[in-house]
């Protein structure tokens, strides 16, 4: 499996996983965000012919990470559907296994724009925001309290970086350390917004370090080294 790098907030670690998802060991808790799923059938709805595999795809790549990690806890930071019809339109196979996940495993689902309910075949606790131990979860970055270190996806974040003379754009993980951590989206079909975004850039005025998403590994730099790219499919 791949090879996750730790990122220490206080007495806590958390291992930030090539995949997009964050690992809280003592906790036995995997964080996901922004699984948008049935993307695809949203966007053949208004026209967008696109293959009808991202929400298959999703739930491939959580089941590997549910068997590597074997957590106690799921937590989805939001927008887990595309759109409030996703989950009419999961294929009965999806939906089957979606809802086995959750009850094999403590599923807790916060809320997000895109989906701010959740259909009730799906088990687990559904919030807003969730609070355990000096983190705070919750669907979009916002105002952060002494002591407390906020875990928030919403932007799906990507950097472009130069490697050999080429620019190399990735999805990626952008945190300071000491006050926040945005993950990038989960979910297949997801665009990105660039690190160099106001909308991001504005959350980390002291810097940020990013965590490029590589093939079984990340790839991290100082926010500098990042060069502002043309967003694409971001978030709303």
């Amino acid at each position: 499996m791949s090879a996750a790098a730790p990122l220490h907030i206080g007495t806590e670690r958390l291992m930030l996983d090539p995949s997009g998802a964050v690992s809280w060991p003592s906790r036995s808790m995997l964080i996901l965000s922004d699984l948008h799923l049935e993307k695809g059938s949203a966007a053949a709805a208004r026209g967008r012919l696109l293959p009808p595999y991202d929400t298959r795809s999703t739930l491939d790549n959580m089941s590997l990470l549910i068997r590597h990690y074997s957590p106690k806890y799921v937590l989805c930071l939001g927008d887990s559907f595309h759109d409030a019809g996703g989950a009419e339109r999961l294929a009965p196979a999806d939906q089957a296994r979606l809802a086995a996940m959750a009850r094999q495993t403590k599923f807790i689902w916060v809320l997000g724009n895109h989906d701010p309910s959740l259909p009730a075949f799906l088990p687990g606790d559904i919030c807003v925001e969730w609070s355990d131990g000096p983190f705070r979860f919750r669907h979009e970055a916002g105002p952060t309290t002494a002591g407390a270190f906020e875990l928030s996806g919403h932007y799906h974040p990507k950097a472009t970086v130069p490697v050999r003379g080429a620019a190399v754009t990735r999805p990626c993980f952008i945190t300071d350390g000491h006050k926040r951590l945005i993950l990038p989206a989960f979910g297949a079909y997801t665009g990105g917004l660039d690190v160099a975004d106001p909308a991001i850039a504005g959350l980390f005025p002291r810097g940020a370090r990013i965590f490029l998403l590589g093939q079984g590994r990340l790839f991290h730099f100082p926010i500098g080294r990042a060069r502002a790219g043309a967003s694409a499919g971001a978030a709303a």
